[in-house]
């Protein structure tokens, strides 16, 4: 065996079920780097070729793995209304410059019940007038849930885009109280 097994960086997955769906939840060494709606087989199959592309290493199930095992129980608690916020660590290597930044920015800025406009976003980090910049970093948020993009809303009321689909993000905003629980 090689010394230098260390520099690899293993990619550990498991799904966790949800109100929302099962959720994939991959991580490094460095913390959580993908969080991913709508696991079914085929959604998650797809998600985890792309991480193995991008980070260049196989992801391996390993629900045991204790930041994973951390991960889900922080999830479970969130859904189960007992969590505002998350606690994990996070590896940003899948999202990088101004993505990173308002995503960064979304995920110590806007507490659990809180909303942001995306023009108020981008005025946070400095780039005023970059409301639909903020949109497409949203769109390409590796980690959703934990970093609450469902939390950004359009200006005039309108619920705002979701990679998740409107249906999660109402169902994420109620939760928080932010809106009233959908009806059916």
């Amino acid at each position: 065996m090689s010394t230098h097994g260390h520099s690899e960086q293993p990619v550990v997955w498991t799904v966790v079920g949800t109100e929302i769906g099962p959720l994939l939840l991959a991580a490094t060494r460095e913390g959580l780097v993908n969080v991913v709606f709508h696991a079914t087989d085929a959604v998650r199959d797809r998600a985890l070729g792309r991480l193995a592309e991008r980070l260049g290493v196989e992801p391996v199930e390993a629900p045991d793995s204790p930041l994973l095992a951390e991960a889900v129980r922080q999830v479970d608690a969130y859904f189960a209304g007992d969590r505002r916020a998350f606690e994990l660590p996070l590896d940003w290597s899948l999202i990088s410059g101004f993505n990173r930044q308002v995503l960064r920015e979304l995920a110590s800025g806007v507490p659990f019940g809180a909303v942001v406009g995306y023009g108020d976003l981008a005025e946070r980090v400095g780039q005023p007038g970059a409301a639909q910049a903020v949109g497409a970093a949203m769109g390409a948020n590796p980690l959703p849930v934990v970093v609450p993009c469902h939390r950004v809303v359009e200006r005039d009321g309108g619920i705002g885009g979701f990679g998740g689909g409107l249906e999660t993000k109402r169902k994420l905003l109620a939760l928080e109280g932010v809106l009233p629980e959908p009806l059916f």
